[in-house]
């Protein structure tokens, strides 16, 4: 019989009291430990909602995910093995002040501490091992990012037997089911932008999540599919606004217009071409791929680049 993993997701809290680095670390009353905060996977979630729902129920912190840390394996006392995905997560001075916790059956007490006396406090090997992944980050003068999400529509009704514009083309039972299951995970990364292609298939990708943050979508002919078959296409301009900006923010387009606003987000900030590319823009229908960049110098290159597809 295939022995089936458990996976969780947690996150590397962190925030600056009086300009010295904190890490939050919680102390669980049932194991009598120290450990980073994480939890397992709901029915339905995908691995960066658990992550932020997670944090925010064991430390009563809520926050927006950062960079991707690190992996974490190990075997259970049943001897499944449970696989654990980190972020780095910025606790702002607003979330700390909001926080809700209060001692319970499962988390006794958190504590905000330097790194070295974290290393020195935690439990696990494998959360000193998330820890040095992301002390790897700071060395490299990296903190503060914000994330630019390339998005591909959900599945849509096939074009085969479509008697309309192209651009008119719905979702799906399945890709309105889809568009449900992203909003979750992309509201984890702190989407505050939605621009998207004006092709309904697009716009009513991003519907839920702009419901959920009760924004509007920025509908733009530039990342649209017609465009792009008849060369007017333009992601550079689009790209080169929203890295300005340095605001968390997504971009629905079309398979055949994502390798190009790939391009462009490589040549925007200064980050050498690669393979990781093409895997980055070969989305599954509303699969995306998250690129994470420095706030402070947004042109020193793509920090890490991450894709996430749901189950449906």
């Amino acid at each position: 019989m295939t022995e089936t993993a458990v996976y969780a997701a947690g996150g590397v809290v962190w925030r600056l009291v009086e300009g010295k680095l904190r890490v939050l670390l919680i102390h669980r009353t049932k194991y009598r430990d120290i450990t980073l905060p994480k939890g397992k996977v709901d029915p339905g979630e995908m691995l960066a909602e658990t992550a932020v729902r997670e944090i925010h129920e064991e430390t009563g912190v809520r926050v927006a995910l950062g960079v991707p840390v690190g992996i974490s394996r190990y075997r259970l006392p049943n001897k499944r093995e449970k696989i654990v995905h980190y972020w780095a997560a910025e606790a702002t001075d607003a979330a700390v002040a909001a926080s809700s916790f209060v001692p319970n059956r499962e988390i006794a007490a958190i504590e905000w501490t330097s790194m070295k006396k974290a290393r020195q406090r935690l439990s696990y090997p494998v959360d000193i091992e998330i820890l040095d992944a992301f002390s790897a980050l700071l060395e490299q003068g990296i903190l503060r990012t914000f994330p630019l999400i390339v998005l591909r529509h959900a599945k849509a009704k096939p074009r085969d037997g479509w008697k309309g514009a192209d651009a008119d083309r719905p979702l799906t039972s399945r890709g309105r089911a889809q568009a449900q299951a992203v909003a979750g995970p992309l509201q984890a990364f702190g989407v505050r932008k939605i621009v998207s292609s004006p092709a309904v298939r697009c716009v009513e990708t991003v519907a839920p999540l702009a419901a959920a943050l009760k924004i509007r979508v920025d509908k733009t002919k530039l990342l649209s599919q017609d465009a792009w078959e008849d060369g007017a296409a333009d992601p550079r301009t689009v790209i080169g606004e929203r890295v300005r900006a340095r605001r968390a923010a997504v971009l629905c387009s079309h398979r055949p217009v994502l390798p190009d606003i790939l391009s462009e987000l490589a040549l925007a900030t200064g980050t050498l071409a690669g393979s990781y590319l093409g895997s980055a823009s070969t989305l599954a229908t509303a699969g995306f791929s998250v690129a994470h960049l420095s706030a402070e110098h947004p042109g020193s290159g793509i920090v890490a680049i991450e894709t996430h597809e749901p189950a449906i």
